[in-house]
């Protein structure tokens, strides 16, 4: 990424180019990210191609102004962590489900970053409701964000018995669980890995019927006030600070196109519809 693209990126965020590459800054990007650019994986059912390649990531999200999964706004805001002078790493994770146990490979990218004033931190935009500031990877005590209580614990044995694959030098594990609020939400590989690794990943998330990508539509991001709003379909869910939510459904099209223009910032031609998986309507 150049610095005439770093700096449109910033502008999306409404965000100031740091001065040095600092916890403080990453903190303030990260937190900008959240607030600016939805989760949403309305490309899946719009009949969008989703590439992942540097160039295209940035013309989607800062181009167009739209949103995207973990693939896409992990790997984008990665590529402006580089430019911005942060040591960044692109990390594999596989997803708990709701009985805990993990998806496939290359489920989910997170980053870890690494910052001028010393820290080694996770850092996600892609996650959905998730951590609103850096994670220290190296503490294993609570760590008390805005969007839960966070811990990154030493991973155990997965379901045919295998242990996490290979030491860090860093930070003498190897897999490491991220779980919040007393639930685990991914299993995290520390082995460096390159945007392109993801492509299978991206793809079955998009076509496979067991992909819960395919069966709905979300856009999603964090409100200046700490809290969140989601449009799944056409129910849209207002959560405030507090956890307390609100929920409307939304009626003709016009209204649903008003609120992703109004309260995501996302132009889309029609409301989009759930395509289904392998592309079906």
């Amino acid at each position: 990424m150049n610095s005439a693209q770093a700096d449109a990126y910033l502008r999306r965020l409404g965000a100031e180019r740091p001065a040095s590459p600092t916890l403080d800054a990453l903190r303030e990007l990260q937190l900008r990210h959240l607030v600016s650019v939805p989760f949403e994986n309305l490309s899946i059912h719009l009949r969008e191609d989703i590439v992942l390649e540097e160039n295209r990531l940035f013309d989607k999200v800062v181009g167009a102004r739209r949103g995207g999964f973990c693939y896409e706004l992990n790997g984008v805001f990665g590529a402006l962590l580089t430019a911005l002078g942060f040591d960044v790493t692109l990390l594999a994770a596989r997803v708990y489900d709701d009985e805990e146990r993990l998806g496939i490979p290359y489920d989910h990218l997170a980053l870890r970053v690494r910052t001028g004033d010393g820290g080694d931190w996770l850092v996600d935009v892609g996650f959905g409701a998730h951590s609103h500031c850096p994670l220290a990877i190296g503490q294993r005590s609570e760590q008390v964000d805005p969007g839960g209580t966070f811990r990154i614990v030493e991973a155990g044995p997965d379901a045919a018995g295998a242990r996490s694959g290979g030491a860090d030098t860093d930070t003498g594990s190897g897999d490491l669980d991220v779980v919040r609020d007393g639930s685990r939400r991914y299993r995290l590989e520390l082995r460096p890995r390159v945007l392109g690794d993801f492509v299978a990943g991206a793809w079955w998330h998009s076509t496979s019927p067991e992909s819960h990508f395919t069966k709905s539509l979300v856009c999603s991001r964090v409100t200046e006030d700490g809290g969140r709003i989601t449009l799944s379909g056409r129910s849209l869910t207002v959560t405030a600070p507090d956890g307390e939510k609100k929920v409307r459904e939304l009626g003709a099209d016009r209204e649903v196109l008003s609120v992703y223009r109004e309260r995501f910032g996302v132009e889309v031609a029609g409301a989009p519809t759930v395509r289904g998986p392998g592309g079906d309507d």
